[in-house]
């Protein structure tokens, strides 16, 4: 049994009342509690609503993805010709994206005029090749960025959705072969407005560092920022039962048998960094209150 670890949940969410705006439904459904993060630079943050239905872990290979939770769905849609972002790498551009709105307050993020300062500030070391992170950055880039997304609820009274795009337009004038060549313009990405507002109201604050440590497993990133998440709200002891989970954060595990083991060791790399109380058992994880990994200001 993975040593107790402190946070994260997935119990049964609340009924949305009367609101008809889907912002709304989603702050009733999140019961978040959020406070400001210290303002300190290993602080990032991360989209509330990507750590309860996340990006594939791999390439799903079609370009419609979904994922759900309880009463909320979220779906994926790119062209067909680019594809839909999966792995490690979105995630951390993710980070980035929502970090850097954050501070700056600003739809149109300055990526820089050179691949290798980018890829630095991702924690990525440039290597080329046809399976090197160049190569794998740029193609996740054009990916994340043409992605559409839709979230749904779906409640007893009432259904609602909204949907938004990651990017209204894009500019990536790096060239991959060259990654530390300067270029004449800056490569930029403008946020689709309701995106924007999306990542930058209330965000969760992640660790960079822990990022960075689990960057190699997709599986532990989710959990890790699903657990920051629960445990900034969690008051009570919470069993979160396996099928949930998987249903939640496995969908690209074929079976409940093949998830579980998978998650248990994701788990493992994560309470080395982040000491969170949770008791992995036969029927589900239990989630006990613990502090934020972040702290919080009062």
């Amino acid at each position: 049994m993975v040593r107790q670890i402190q946070r994260g949940s997935a119990e049964a969410l609340k009924r949305a009342s009367a609101p008809a705006q889907i912002s709304s439904i989603l702050t009733e459904y999140f019961e978040e509690e959020y406070e400001e993060a210290r303002t300190i630079g290993n602080v990032g943050y991360y989209a509330r609503v990507l750590t309860q239905a996340t990006l594939p872990h791999s390439d799903p290979k079609v370009p419609i993805f979904e994922r759900r939770n309880g009463a909320l769905s979220l779906s994926m849609a790119a062209p067909p010709s680019v594809g839909l972002p999966f792995g490690s790498i979105p995630r951390l551009l993710l980070a980035w994206v929502t970090t850097e709105a954050v501070r700056s307050k600003k739809r149109e993020l300055i990526l820089g005029d050179h691949l290798s300062g980018f890829m630095r500030e991702l924690h990525l070391v440039p290597t080329g090749g046809r399976w090197g992170t160049i190569r794998r950055l740029r193609e996740q880039m054009e990916r994340l960025f043409s992605t559409s997304i839709w979230v749904r609820y779906q409640g007893k009274n009432l259904s609602a959705g909204s949907g938004w795009m990651v990017a209204d337009d894009y500019q990536l004038w790096w060239d991959p072969k060259q990654p530390e060549q300067p270029v004449l313009w800056d490569s930029t990405l403008t946020l689709g407005e309701h995106f924007f507002r999306e990542i930058t109201d209330r965000p969760v604050p992640v660790s960079i560092e822990a990022l960075q440590r689990l960057r190699r497993s997709p599986l532990a990133l989710d959990l890790y920022t699903w657990l920051t998440y629960r445990m900034s709200y969690l008051s009570k002891p919470t069993r979160i039962p396996w099928a949930a989970l998987h249903m939640q954060l496995g969908a690209d595990y074929a079976n409940l048998w093949h998830f579980k083991p998978e998650a248990i060791s994701a788990l493992h790399k994560i309470v080395d960094i982040y000491p969170v109380l949770i008791e992995p058992g036969r029927e589900g994880l239990v989630l006990k209150p613990s502090a934020t990994h972040i702290p919080r200001l009062n």
